[in-house]
């Protein structure tokens, strides 16, 4: 961008200035004729004589004479303003393309920002300044030229007719502009800085009212309200004075225009006057002079704000040239559009002392060297801290090096641009985004690199239109409705064809489930849809078959034109039919005067509004100390998060006048919330069997008395036909999912599921699902489907190298084996980097590098790496202490959860200390206020005993010590003694709880790592014979298993269900193929509890018993409805051989499967007779 905003409009829109220059100065002559023609009209028309006159060849007398003067004056008006609209519509038309520029400009710059400057600007400065702050910028450029051109320009042409009318006239009207020039500019500023200080007199004042809020019981304990009162007084005392000079300055400014503007007309009477008394003006000449006078003021105020414009704007420009300069930008050239790429990747990644430093010179990579051929798979191993993570950044060039270099066979990935990285290689973030939009859209994101075919249906006249407006603007021609993806390039021949792939890419990373439920959830048009459509009602039919068997009856209330369904809302229950349009969206209902009448006439209102103020009370003191933004609101709340104050201030008001005291807006907002009420979900207690009764009668009101003009704005609900409005599952059901039945949603969905996909309506409903909207943000998915979305969209483009950055690091432990298993065999014919921090999940790669500190070793197969390894230097052996401390804070799984500018925080905040030899750090039975990390050094645990202290534990560097003093007050339970000289890092607890305060993120983190401590310490617990915990498969052990089967029968006499337990014993299996192999027993016990877990339900209990033995507690309804679904599952799971070495081991031929049924009477028996049965 131009360094100022004056070469920046000369460079880009000259040649227009200039056609508005031209055109102002052509318009003078006819402003000079407007301001002459009166005076002509006055002395020669009216008072003058020698009539009749010739004009042109005609003879006219004196009236006619007249009216054609008068014709010309009317023309003359018009030419002069046809002028003023013509240059305000062409310069507001340059002005906003100039905008339109700046903003792409802008835009542009953006994208070339290098990321980590992105840790420097908020996306809020970005956005305001794109947006907000450049729009005065476009006025003012389409008015940078013409403006002073045509104001100025109409001020001497006012002033220069004055002077030819009479030298003492135009000298009186410019008489006191200096005095104007010099006393209201510098009033003005004074004005400006009352007002700033009114700003921040006012902002004080509204932190001291919020200090009293939050302190406002320490007012009352200490009886300090008058104080406080007194306090306010003065600063309100303050307020009154500043504003006070503001008025009086403000109105001063006011009447010095004035009297300026009146005193000027003094001169021209008086002195007019007298020259016309004299005899040496004219009449006609006075009155045309205080005619062009009064057209005087406008262009000399239009001036004066051009030239307060002009500062503004120029300041304001040069602040976006600074905000939009970063250093490290990449070169337009590397974002070029292209159609294809030449160079291709392919060969050995060489990495060459590739070094990555940050702002305060802290080197996260430092001096990195290693080679990895790009068609294998390479896992990258490291702690938090490591390097790993920039490591992967700096080889698929999210960041460049600021030292060493990238090369992929010879190619320096540096200077290559975009569309060879970004068309060959695929990275995967850690915080992977979405973008809003529908699956599919996000999904094939990746693709859309150039135009590929038109799109859109646009004629070519439009298209060509836009085109042009868009060169015009120096913006991209390119077409975004245009077909952008390049089918042939992923190897696949069209639409069809590309979506079978997202389907296959959404299976490989585990999201092929969550789609199809995004599908079953989809409102589709039966249009578009036929045979989905079609299909669906077929599905309705055979459901509907099994509904009716009291077996699962329960599990879905279907819709009943006489029966209220508590699984369905209120709004759903009198509708009986699902809006079409606005009118009877459930938000509008409250407001909706037909749906107020029918509730009238079944003597509801009371009722609502009562119900109503129920539910506000309950959602404000539920939802008021959420932070803004926060999910809940949309998940959960029926108050919209920027209502709750309002709705508290109606609570307030019901409660002290009575919710009858409360207006017609306000009674209307509360008759709004028990539509939303759902009754077997909600459960509030607010519907009783009278009230349905009542409901069902405003049912059958508002169908009899639905108006013509909202006939169409209803889909009533009605078995044969399918419900436009309604979802697929809602189609399917043609009901509600019971809300109070044990997992009844799930149960439904996988029987629903199964007779879809016996219809062969799958890929259907899958496509459907792909057209779910996301949310901004992706909101609407969870973090673990964001990231598996994000691995499909680097899966479904076929790159040469796919980079996974601990992208799978949120999934649970088994999904991300099966997520890596499934990638892997998904790129076996093309390269994979893995970046991870466990060792022992990446164990079968072919070349696995280890990053520590940031540098990079080989640890198991890696190529010979021709690059030798660079010694450290000084400078980077005498790193900054603070950027030491933050990488030893990023290596503690503690702090991981932290970013790395808290980490800096964490860092500067905390305190280094040194203890000598022997010194105690803290005391057993010390109140814990602080955490340290040992930064060097070495310390004794020591525990007091009844013989002295005893040495349990040492602790060196790298360390964590008393780090749970950080999340409750609980005593040391032993003493710390340095054994030499130490040096530790000192983390008081107040700043670290502020930080996890303040970022929700760290708080799960560490939640994670004490359940992860507990679990550990639980696994490592014996209590008679065996562990509470299989060391071999990790699931729960016999005495954790008898323990949970006691408590599901408990449960049962509650709830009314039946507990059975499944026993699996492969023994047999074990023992005649294995033949006591307990290597191979091993892997094979591991991957049958690995089907099992990915096989069992969520209120399943898996265990591993005794021997090759697992057991399963079910939970089933009475008669033991669902038991032989799961034993079917279990079978299917069990049917493939598992493969151990080269050898292939048949499980499922041989496993002994018993099922017994638990009741109170027979737990105790059944788990006796179980350790009979396996010798236990």
């Amino acid at each position: 961008m131009e360094s100022g905003i004056f070469s920046f409009i000369f460079r880009y829109s000259k040649r227009q200035q200039v056609i508005l220059l031209i055109v102002t100065a052509i318009s003078f002559p006819f402003l000079y004729m407007s301001f002459d023609l009166p005076k002509i009209i006055i002395n020669d028309a009216i008072d003058g004589t020698n009539f009749p006159r010739v004009i042109l060849g005609f003879e006219l007398d004196q009236v006619p004479y007249l009216m054609i003067l008068c014709v010309v004056f009317l023309s003359l008006v018009l030419i002069n303003g046809a002028f003023k609209l013509w240059i305000n519509i062409y310069r507001g038309s340059m002005g906003e393309r100039m905008l339109r520029r700046i903003r792409y400009q802008l835009i542009e710059r953006v994208m070339r920002f290098p990321i980590p400057h992105f840790r420097n600007v908020s996306q809020g400065e970005v956005v305001s300044i794109v947006t907000t702050e450049t729009e005065p910028l476009g006025g003012f450029i389409g008015e940078a030229l013409s403006m002073p051109a045509f104001q100025g320009g109409t001020l001497l042409t006012i002033l220069a007719f004055m002077f030819v009318q009479d030298w003492a006239l135009g000298l009186a009207a410019i008489a006191l502009y200096p005095a104007q020039m010099y006393l209201i500019p510098k009033l003005q500023m004074k004005l400006n800085l009352l007002a700033k200080k009114r700003v921040a007199t006012v902002r004080k004042l509204s932190e001291r009212v919020g200090e009293l809020v939050s302190g406002v019981h320490e007012i009352h304990a200490n009886d300090t309200s008058q104080y406080e009162l007194a306090d306010f007084s003065s600063r309100l005392g303050k307020i009154y004075g500043i504003r006070l000079d503001i008025y009086r300055k403000k109105f001063f400014i006011k009447f010095l225009n004035n009297f300026i503007a009146q005193i000027t007309p003094f001169f021209f009477f008086s002195i007019g006057g007298y020259l016309v008394i004299q005899g040496d003006l004219s009449f006609g000449a006075l009155v045309a002079t205080l005619g062009a006078y009064k057209d005087l003021a406008g262009p000399w105020k239009e001036l004066l704000a051009y030239y307060q414009k002009l500062e503004d704007s120029r300041i304001k420009y040069q602040q976006l040239v600074e905000r939009f300069r970063p250093a490290g930008m990449l070169e337009p050239e590397m974002l070029a559009p292209t159609e294809s790429v030449d160079v291709q990747l392919d060969g050995q990644l060489v990495a060459s002392n590739l070094t990555l430093e940050e702002d305060e010179g802290t080197k996260v990579v430092a001096g990195a060297s290693f080679a990895l051929d790009i068609n294998r798979h390479t896992a990258i191993v490291g702690s938090s801290g490591s390097g790993k993570n920039e490591v992967a950044k700096l080889i698929s060039r999210q960041v460049s090096p600021t030292g060493g270099s990238v090369s992929v066979g010879g190619v320096n990935l540096t200077g290559v641009p975009e569309a060879v990285i970004g068309r060959q290689v695929s990275y995967i973030d850690p915080e992977v985004y979405i973008s809003s939009g529908t699956i599919k859209n996000n999904l094939l994101y990746s693709l859309k690199n150039f135009p590929r075919s038109p799109g859109g249906e646009e004629t070519e006249a439009e298209h060509k239109s836009k085109i042009g407006e868009s060169e015009l603007s120096g913006n991209s021609t390119l077409d975004v409705n245009a077909d952008w993806i390049d089918y042939t390039a992923i190897g696949v021949d069209g639409p069809e064809a590309l979506t079978e792939r997202a389907v296959e890419a959404l299976r490989t990373v585990g999201l092929e489930n969550d789609i199809f439920e995004f599908g079953l959830r989809k409102i589709i048009v039966p249009l578009d849809y036929p045979e989905l459509t079609e299909g669906i009602l077929k599905a309705r039919k055979d459901i509907h078959e099994h509904l009716n068997d009291p077996k699962v009856a329960d599990l879905v209330q279907v819709f009943d034109k006489a029966t209220y369904n508590v699984n369905a809302s209120v709004a759903e229950n009198i509708l009986f039919g699902t809006p079409v349009g606005d009118s009877f969206k459930v938000e509008n209902l409250g407001d909706n005067p037909y749906v107020l009448e029918v509730l009238a006439k079944t003597d509801l209102t009371k009722t609502f509004l009562e119900m109503g103020l129920n539910i506000a009370t309950l959602m404000v003191d539920l939802f008021k100390d959420l932070p803004p933004g926060h999910e809940f609101f949309e998940r959960f709340s029926f108050i919209e998060e920027e209502a709750l104050t309002d709705f508290q201030r109606i609570i307030n008001i019901a409660g002290t006048k009575g919710s009858d005291n409360l207006n017609e807006e306000d009674s209307k907002q509360l008759t709004d919330l028990p539509f939303k009420l759902i009754v077997a979900r909600h459960r509030l207690d607010l519907i009783d069997d009278q009230i349905q009764e009542k409901l069902i009668e405003a049912r059958h009101a508002f169908a009899s008395g639905l108006p013509e003009d909202h006939q169409g704005a209803i889909e009533f609900f009605d078995v044969a036909n399918y419900n436009a409005a309604a979802s697929i599952l809602d189609n399917a059901l043609f009901g509600k999912v019971a809300s109070d039945k044990a997992d009844s949603r799930e149960r439904v969905v996988e029987f629903v599921t199964k007779t879809i996909d016996d219809l062969g309506l799958r890929t259907a409903v899958l496509e459907a699902g792909l057209e779910y909207d996301v949310g901004i943000g992706g909101k609407r998915l969870t973090q673990a489907q964001r990231q598996r979305l994000g691995l499909a969209r680097g899966l479904i483009k076929n790159p040469k190298l796919l980079i996974v950055n601990d992208a799978t690091a949120t999934l649970a432990k088994p999904d991300q084996e099966q997520v890596l298993a499934a990638v892997r065999e998904a790129m076996k014919d093309a390269g994979l980097v893995w970046i991870t921090d466990d060792p022992d999940s990446v164990s079968s790669f072919e070349v696995v590098l280890a990053a520590e500190s940031g540098r990079v070793k080989e640890a198991k197969g890696a190529a010979p790496t021709q690059v030798a390894e660079q010694p450290a230097t000084e400078g980077e052996e005498a790193a900054s202490g603070l950027g030491q401390d933050v990488a030893l804070l990023a290596s503690i799984p503690f702090f991981a959860g932290l970013d790395r500018s808290k980490l800096k925080l964490l860092a500067f905040a905390s305190e280094r200390q040194k203890l000598d030899p022997g010194e105690i750090l803290f005391n057993q039975g010390d109140m814990g206020d602080m955490a340290c990390v040992i930064v060097d050094g070495e310390f004794d645990i020591l525990v007091a005993t009844a013989s002295g202290p005893v040495k349990v534990a040492n602790a060196a560097t790298g360390d964590v010590i008393g780090e749970l003093a950080l999340l409750c007050d609980a005593p040391r339970t032993a003493t710390v003694q340095a054994v030499g000289d130490v040096t530790i890092l000192r983390i008081s607890k107040d700043v670290f709880l502020q930080l996890v305060h303040d970022n929700a993120e760290i708080g799960a983190n560490l939640t994670r790592i004490v359940a992860g401590r507990l679990e550990k310490m639980m696994r490592g617990f014996t209590g008679g014979d065996q562990g509470l915990y299989d060391k071999v498969t990790g699931l729960p052990g016999h005495s954790l298993f008898v323990d949970r089967m006691e408590n599901a029968v408990s449960m049962d006499v509650r709830e009314g269900n039946v507990t059975n337990l499944v026993l699996l014993d492969f023994n047999k299996v074990l023992e005649d193929v294995l033949r006591g192999d307990q290597q191979l027993q091993t892997e094979v016990l591991k991957e049958i509890a690995n089907r099992l877990q990915d096989n069992q339900r969520k209120s399943d209990t898996l265990a591993k018993l005794a021997g090759a033995s697992f057991g399963i507690i079910a939970k089933t309804k009475a008669d033991g409805e669902g038991l032989d679904i799961l034993t079917g599952r279990i079978r299917d799971v069990l049917k493939d051989p598992v493969a151990v070495d080269d050898a292939e081991i048949d499980i499922a031929t041989n496993v002994e499967l018993e099922i017994f049924t638990l009741t109170e009477d027979s737990a105790e028996s059944t788990s006796e007779k179980i350790r009979q049965r396996l010798q236990m």
